[in-house]
C-alpha cells in the first residue's frame, strides 16, 4: 500500500516538473518575441537616409537567441527521443538495485 502512495507521489512530482519546464519554455518564447520585436522596431524607426533594414545585423540577436530557444524547446519537448519514456525511473531503479547489491557483499 505504501509503495502505491510513493508511486503516486512520484508521478505527481514528475508531472509538476514537466509542467514547470513547459511553462518555462513558453515564458522564454514570450520574452524572446517581445524583446526582438522591440529591438527590430527600434532599428526600423531609426533608419538613417540610405540605410537598409534587411541586413544580417538587424536580426543578429533574434538569430542567435533563436538558436538557444530551439535547444530549449528540444530539451523540454523532445527529451524522450534521446532517453526513452521511462528512462529516469529505470535509471533510479538500477542505481537502487546496485546500491542494495553492494551493501550485501
Amino acid at each position: 500500500m505504501e509503495n502505491l502512495q510513493i508511486s503516486e507521489q512520484q508521478k505527481y512530482e514528475r508531472a509538476l516538473r514537466r509542467v514547470k519546464a513547459i511553462s518555462g519554455f513558453y515564458r522564454h518564447l514570450m520574452i524572446y518575441l517581445l524583446v526582438n520585436l522591440f529591438l527590430i522596431g527600434i532599428k526600423f524607426f531609426n533608419l538613417e537616409q540610405g540605410e537598409t533594414f534587411w541586413e544580417f545585423s538587424t536580426f543578429t540577436t533574434a538569430f542567435f537567441w533563436g538558436i538557444g530557444l530551439v535547444f530549449h524547446g528540444f530539451g523540454v519537448f523532445w527529451t524522450n527521443v534521446f532517453f526513452g519514456k521511462n528512462w529516469e525511473e529505470r535509471k533510479i531503479r538500477e542505481l537502487i538495485d546496485k546500491d542494495k547489491k553492494q551493501k550485501w557483499e
